[in-house]
């Protein structure tokens, strides 16, 4: 039995954790309610490029698509 789940099934997953996470963030007061925005953005726009990357109109676009997608994921870590 496998435990493979597809990448956009997973980045949709991660953006559910994520809203969660934000909502919580943006109850409290000062800088987590500060960074719960840029956090939200960058951790639930990955699955939207992954997404998109999916009707590519090009191999480069999907390229770029999937690049972007990997920013956010990083951009994500940092925050």
């Amino acid at each position: 039995m496998s435990n493979y789940i597809p990448i956009p099934d997973r980045a949709f997953e991660f953006a559910v954790r994520i809203t969660k996470l934000c909502s919580y963030l943006d109850q409290q007061q000062g800088t987590p309610r500060l960074l719960a925005n840029q956090l939200f953005r960058s951790g639930t726009s990955i699955g939207a490029n992954i997404e998109e990357s999916r009707s590519a109109e090009s191999d480069k676009d999907f390229i770029s698509k999937q690049s972007i997608a990997l920013k956010e994921a990083k951009e994500t870590r940092y925050w």
